[in-house]
């Protein structure tokens, strides 16, 4: 006889139950890209996240219980964020899972009710998909900004100093179709026309044919819904062409990578939606927060970036649910917690859930690369 989806996630809340109980850790997962083209990704969430962890453990933990963060690799693979995360529920008993990579690894763990019949919150995923954020599903937590709205920043910002003719690259997958179609709303929205589009297939900078096509439709801005090596690759192959557009990325690619890829001078001007406040500044409090643990614990082979910083921005607030769901949580007294999250400070940095809202933060920033390769907003 075949166990309800209910029992079973009333099962499996039982057996972390349990584990916490009898003086174990609390275990948080994460399945992510840690090789391919998105493993800078996934380390510099991971990163992030075990900062935060590595604080408060310092500290006490909570309710006296230490944190301890267990992750496993999917390669940026839809199939194996499934099949991994299924293992790790059945090994680790994590109480939550945290710092996912990807739109259609998401939507996969979403599909096949991994986190529905586990009864498990999934928080501070690296995707801003309007998919998603429709969903709006129980057990998912996302602690930035969507696409959609990184999107409208961009449009209206260029669309008021003059820019009308617009092109898009995207990523040929769920991530990128979706976040195209926010981009045709937008710039119809703004007044602008959308003069070319064009795909490379995911986990390949594959931009040859989506250059050519841009190019030849002499856009004012290009907006790069890509990942980073995808965003690099084609800014280079785009400024050898002498395609002069406004080059604008969104978050998803990494500033620092692309100048390592392809050097400062061939990065200068382009411009980046930033879903998280900058890592070198001075009066942020999250950020100081941040530097402060940074110097105190010294992670290796990671730089303090925007995407280190979104890693520990969604640990702070997966930690303070964990305050609030008590000394023996539960997965749903953890979610619950965070449903019950409205306009919560992390730092200058609001994170809001509610019941009908999953999407907790719509903080969007714009920056540039200048000639030395530094971020300037």
């Amino acid at each position: 006889m075949r166990l309800s989806a209910w029992l079973r996630a009333a099962l499996a809340s039982l057996l972390a139950f349990l584990a916490a109980s009898a003086g174990a850790d609390i275990v948080i997962g994460q399945v992510a890209a840690f090789s391919g083209p998105l493993a800078p990704t996934g380390t510099h969430m991971r990163a992030g996240a075990q900062l935060l962890f590595d604080a408060v453990n310092a500290e006490g933990g909570i309710h006296g219980a230490r944190i301890r963060l267990v992750s496993a690799d999917d390669g940026y693979k839809t199939d194996e964020t499934v099949r991994l995360a299924r293992e790790m529920l059945r090994h680790e008993q994590p109480l939550a899972f945290i710092g996912f990579v990807g739109t259609g690894n998401v939507e996969a763990m979403l599909d096949h009710k991994v986190l529905a019949e586990a009864g498990i919150p999934l928080i501070a995923v690296r995707s801003g998909a309007e998919t998603l954020v429709r969903r709006n599903d129980p057990f998912l937590f996302m602690t930035r900004a969507s696409y959609a709205e990184e999107i409208d920043r961009i449009t209206d910002q260029y669309a008021t100093t003059g820019y009308k003719r617009f092109a898009v690259l995207y990523q040929d997958d769920a991530f990128g179709k979706g976040a195209l179609a926010s981009a045709e709303q937008s710039i119809q929205k703004a007044g602008g026309t959308l003069v070319a589009k064009g795909a490379y297939e995911k986990n390949t900078t594959n931009v040859g044919a989506a250059v050519q096509t841009i190019a030849a439709a002499q856009p004012q801005a290009v907006i790069l819904i890509a990942n980073t090596a995808a965003s690099a690759e084609f800014l280079l192959q785009s400024r050898a062409a002498g395609n002069l557009a406004q080059y604008v990325a969104l978050s998803v690619t990494d500033a620092a990578q692309v100048v390592q890829k392809i050097g400062a001078e061939k990065a200068a001007g382009l411009a980046l939606t930033q879903v998280v406040p900058d890592p070198n500044s001075h009066t942020i409090p999250l950020i100081k927060e941040i530097q402060d643990n940074f110097r105190k614990f010294k992670p290796k082979d990671v730089t303090l970036n925007h995407t280190f910083v979104e890693g520990y921005l969604g640990a702070k607030v997966l930690v303070e649910a964990l305050r609030r769901a008590g000394p023996e949580p539960t997965r749903r007294r953890l979610r619950d917690a965070l449903e019950a999250l409205p306009n919560h400070d992390v730092g200058g940095v609001f994170i809001s859930f509610s019941p009908r809202r999953h999407a907790g933060s719509r903080f969007v920033d714009i920056t540039i690369l200048n000639r030395s390769g530094k971020l300037l907003r």
